[in-house]
């Protein structure tokens, strides 16, 4: 049964990492359950304080990810209005704060594959970012989404190392969300050399139960069993193709590791859009105050 609290961040407080394990402000183990948007950019509509009220009262989710492409869709660094994108952010991260909720702010690469193509960009929006939102310990930042193509671990941990310096001068004890190689889904590699300079540190694992199985829950177990603190932040019961194969019996597999560690998680995504991913189906145009029967499959799943 889902516990539902009504102003999450007044109960816990600010976060940390210890050990392997996200802690509230009490040092108790804390569980974040959220979901993410699929795009601020694509659908800033979803970004309202009602959506979230909604979200937090009638479902429990306790922590908002704000997607923020650099590429695609008019993204942050091709071509998109960067003062308006900052914008929707600013209201995402204000709504959570009026709520109590927590935030993340994700630096959604995809086609940018390698974070170090665009680096000094990332370092940019991190240092104003962390300034703009020093004093918000709900704040959580994604610095990248996910690296793939060949994008080994060496270079994702440069590019970490690199972001951090700048992050860290201004938000000192934030939650930082690290992307791993494969799109999310070779957490072991981080396992094995993760950043040791740095406190409050997690790794990141994406599934789509559909096309994500044992493979790859056997390199989130190795990582766990390394005492690596993993954040899911993305997963859908979906496959990645878009193809309408929904498998719950995979699902449920990964949500056993989930439930047996405690792991926090972020459903993909909250828009209406016409694709397996999206939470609310596409002839659904309300915004908030949604009902189980507003809700697709992977709506009514995660």
């Amino acid at each position: 049964m889902t516990v539902i609290e009504s102003n999450p961040y007044k109960i816990h407080g600010a976060l940390s990492v210890k050990g392997s394990q996200l802690v509230d402000s009490n040092g108790k183990p804390f569980q974040l359950k959220g979901v993410s948007t699929d795009g601020v950019g694509k659908y800033p509509q979803y970004v309202n304080r009602r959506a979230f009220k909604t979200l937090r009262d009638k479902w429990g989710v306790n922590v908002i990810r704000l997607a923020l492409y650099t590429e695609e869709y008019n993204g942050y660094l091709s071509g998109g209005d960067q003062k308006e994108l900052e914008s929707v952010i600013d209201h995402g991260v204000r709504y959570c704060s009026d709520l109590g909720m927590y935030c993340i702010i994700d630096w959604h690469i995809l086609s940018d594959y390698n974070p170090n193509m665009h680096r000094q960009e990332a370092a940019d929006f991190f240092k104003k970012m962390s300034l703009r939102y020093k004093d918000r310990d709900n704040v959580l930042y994604e610095i990248c989404n996910e690296p793939s193509h060949g994008t080994s671990w060496r270079q994702v941990k440069s590019y970490a190392e690199y972001i951090l310096e700048e992050l860290r001068q201004n938000s000192p004890d934030a939650i930082v969300l690290i992307g791993t190689p494969e799109w999310c889904q070779d957490v072991d590699l981080a396992a094995e050399d993760p950043l040791t300079d740095y406190k409050n540190i997690m790794y990141t694992c994406h599934f789509y139960a559909a096309t994500h199985k044992e493979e790859e829950r056997a390199k989130l177990n190795r990582a766990l069993d390394m005492d690596c603190p993993v954040f899911i932040s993305e997963f859908g019961i979906c496959g990645h193709k878009r193809d309408g194969t929904l498998d719950k019996k995979s699902a449920e597999e990964w949500k056993k590791i989930i439930r047996a560690h405690g792991l926090s998680f972020c459903a993909w995504n909250l828009s209406n859009k016409k694709e397996d991913f999206a939470l609310i189906k596409p002839n659904v145009n309300k915004l908030s105050g949604w009902h189980t029967w507003d809700l697709t499959a992977s709506g009514k799943y995660s």
